[in-house]
């Protein structure tokens, strides 16, 4: 097999069937004959203008969790030779991560820009209001939408508050050095260092969540314990534990985008199907922008067990000229 970096492919070749591709690497181009192509060229959350045409305004801010070089190329190969777009355009993968990250991942820090422990916390916007119930299931199970929500408020951005009694709890992310985190022993010392935030209304949700849960349930970690807050919105289901005991922990989050749900229309022998329901012959989709699996939400894992499912079946498929 050849392998080639620094190798950019620009254009789908199709006569009848799929009959080579056009690549680019270091000013020149070429042509490659194939009988068949494999696309797994990710989704579009590389591509600043099309994350806002298709997710909306403000995507355009969200940081990238990985490579930069996932711009939608291979979906927009595949429609102009008639592929049919398919699932959740407006839909994406998308995390609380660290504030201040760079704008692409980083492959020293890799995940650790993620923050995930918020379901035994508290977190807050620039307006000193919650706005997303933490305790809702395991982070598993909400962490991939709540970062579209985190780039919903005021500045993009919010701040994660723990107490003293569930710091140990905190996954290892929490302790990078390019991290930004504030402490304070005090509340009120730590209202006035959450930057951004409006003092006054964070101590008073805090202190409307603090009398709002019910304390006769015993807090567990492991499980959805049902220690949940009464009469506040938005409720907090599971772990709610006050917030009054110091040291304090913050730190500062925003949205970083995984990748993508809108990509192009495969069966379920990974083959690219056209408008009309049919195959275009000899073009392959897997990954990211093999589309119709995700809508709205995301389990952990399930990118990864699906890409390699279907990489699996295009790549036999292709191999055998089907």
């Amino acid at each position: 097999m050849e392998i080639r970096y620094d190798t950019r492919a620009i254009e789908l070749h199709r006569d009848g069937g799929i009959s080579g591709v056009t690549v680019r690497s270091g000013g020149t181009t070429e042509r490659l004959d194939a009988d068949a192509v494999v696309l797994a060229a990710g989704g579009f959350q590389a591509n600043a203008e099309m994350r806002t045409r298709y997710l909306g305004p403000g995507w355009d801010l969200a940081k990238v969790r990985g490579t930069r070089y996932n711009t939608g190329d291979g979906i927009q190969m595949a429609m102009a030779v008639g592929a049919s777009p398919a699932g959740n355009w407006s839909g994406c993968h998308a995390v609380g991560w660290d504030q201040n990250a760079p704008e692409f991942g980083d492959l020293a820090v890799g995940d650790g820009f993620q923050k995930h422990s918020y379901p035994f916390g508290l977190i807050v916007n620039a307006e000193g209001q919650r706005f997303v119930d933490e305790g809702a299931d395991f982070r598993n199970y909400t962490y991939a939408k709540y970062g579209r929500r985190v780039l919903e408020q005021t500045n993009q951005f919010a701040w994660q508050i723990f107490d003293s009694k569930v710091t140990h709890l905190l996954r290892d992310e929490y302790k990078i050095r390019q991290v930004t985190k504030v402490t304070a022993d005090s509340l009120e010392e730590l209202a006035v260092k959450l930057e951004g935030v409006d003092n006054e209304a964070f101590l008073a949700t805090v202190a409307e969540y603090n009398d709002s849960i019910d304390q006769s349930v015993p807090f567990n970690p492991n499980v959805l314990d049902g220690r949940a807050t009464a009469g506040i919105t938005p409720p907090k289901s599971n772990w709610a534990n006050t917030i009054e005991d110091g040291p304090f922990e913050a730190y500062a989050v925003t949205c970083g985008i995984t990748f993508t749900f809108g990509g192009v229309r495969i069966n379920d022998q990974a083959e690219v199907l056209d408008d009309g329901g049919d195959h275009v012959p000899g073009l392959y989709a897997a990954g990211e922008m093999a589309a119709g699996i995700f809508f709205f939400n995301y389990p952990g894992g399930s990118g990864l067990t699906a890409g390699s499912v279907f990489g699996k079946i295009a790549g036999a498929n292709a191999a055998g000229g089907s």
